[in-house]
């Protein structure tokens, strides 16, 4: 077995089961799962009845690169997404077909990490396991980059050393971030694209959330977007990785995409048909459906809307929260009060743990704890004291929760 396993952290959930483990919630409150991001809305009737026209294709084996009509349908949207003219997107060299952005994120790494270099990987922290797996697995030392609240949660290039710079091979950055649905700013891109040049690394944008933001009049930049304006017209050293989960609430489809530097994709094409995960001719079919049509997405923005504005409005009173610019997480700093008659012995704040284990336990609501999300790096763990809460349930469990999550904190933070 390589050694390389021996670094790796149990999952998030693996330690969140472990959590809640023996613990028995109340009979009389149903259980409202807001822990795992994975989309509920309704996927669009089109996109199954693409899937099931389709079916035929199940007896070809599918291409690596997919069909040209995928890859087209693809171009095409990034260019009216991000304003990019239609000649600077070849989906003959520009665009890959994958099965979902987490495969995708994982396996780049293994591609172009050269191991024998003492090679870093930066990420934003905390972050989703994959990037730190993806490091790891593939040799490389993680970096973190602390996203805090005095940053906005937001990644702060000029805090990274020189050192660390020259020895960076591959840094994942996620906009909207997860958890906090933070948005990179297109000066930030433009700082990071200057360090990628002066150095020779690859910037991996992670971009799944793009497409969940509040203002339909600002949707968030993409490093392509900011590249091209930059005159970077090749995306040299850019790549970037969107899916279908979030956006048009497929998450059992498994598709996604990467888009980018001719040149590095040539070479992850090649690594890509080895690894054996071509996309099935009727996922591809239904994913072309899925990314001509923008109606479902608008809507899919405006249900999360709602949710947000409920679910705000019914906590505001109680605690600092703050609705984000994208995405569909709540990144709650849990309120540390003075007094607490939490317990017995006067416990006077409540990790974040602790916070999740017991809403679990009184009120039969998961969330996931942030120190789950994250690592101690330079004598910070950014996501202690946080929790994350996905919005992903219907509109009436999410009001549910937040009454409940109310009366948690009403009655763990009651002054004597």
């Amino acid at each position: 077995m390589t050694p390389n396993l021996k670094y790796l952290h149990p999952y998030p959930f693996e330690k969140l089961a472990q959590l809640k483990y023996g613990i028995v919630p109340p009979a009389n409150k149903h259980p409202i799962v807001l822990s795992i991001g994975e989309p509920t809305h309704t996927t669009p009737h089109f996109i199954a009845e693409a899937l099931l026209i389709h079916l035929h294709g199940l007896s070809n084996y599918p291409t690596t690169k997919g069909i040209p009509e995928l890859r087209q349908a693809i171009a095409d949207w990034i260019t009216r997404r991000f304003q990019i003219p239609e000649e600077f997107i070849n989906p003959e060299t520009q665009i890959l077909p994958v099965s979902g952005t987490r495969e995708a994120l994982f396996s780049f790494a293994q591609c172009v990490i050269d191991p024998n270099t003492s090679p870093v990987v930066i990420m934003p922290n905390p972050f989703y396991q994959i990037y730190e797996g993806a490091a790891l697995l593939a040799g490389a030392e993680p970096y973190f980059l602390n996203t805090l609240e005095a940053t906005n949660y937001l990644p702060d290039f000029d805090a990274v050393p020189e050192a660390i710079w020259q020895r960076c091979q591959l840094i994942y950055i996620c906009s909207p971030g997860n958890p906090s649905g933070a948005v990179i700013s297109q000066a930030s891109h433009e700082k990071l694209l200057n360090l990628a040049e002066k150095y020779d690394f690859v910037i991996a944008s992670d971009e799944c959330y793009t497409e969940l933001y509040d203002d339909e009049n600002q949707p968030p930049v993409g490093l392509l977007q900011t590249a091209y304006h930059m005159g970077n017209t090749t995306f040299k050293r850019c790549v970037v990785f969107h899916s279908l989960s979030k956006r048009s609430n497929a998450p059992g489809l498994r598709s996604g995409f990467v888009a980018g530097d001719a040149d590095i994709l040539q070479q992850y094409f090649q690594y890509r048909t080895y690894q054996g995960c071509a996309m099935p001719l009727p996922t591809q079919h239904a994913s072309i459906k899925a990314w001509q049509d923008e109606r479902h997405v608008i809507e899919n923005r405006r249900l999360y809307r709602e949710k947000f504005s409920a679910f705000i409005a019914i906590l505001a009173d109680v605690c600092k929260i703050e609705r984000p610019p994208a995405g569909f997480y709540v990144w709650l700093k849990i309120p540390q009060p003075l007094e607490s008659t939490f317990d017995k012995e006067g416990l006077r704040e409540i990790s974040d743990t602790a916070f999740a284990q017991q809403l679990f336990a009184r009120e039969n609501i998961t969330v996931l704890p942030g120190s789950f999300l994250s690592r101690e790096f330079d004598g910070i763990n950014p996501g202690v004291n946080h929790v994350r809460i996905a919005l992903v349930a219907p509109l009436e469990d999410c009001i549910e929760a937040a009454h409940r999550i109310k009366n948690f904190l009403n009655t763990l933070y009651i002054t004597p």
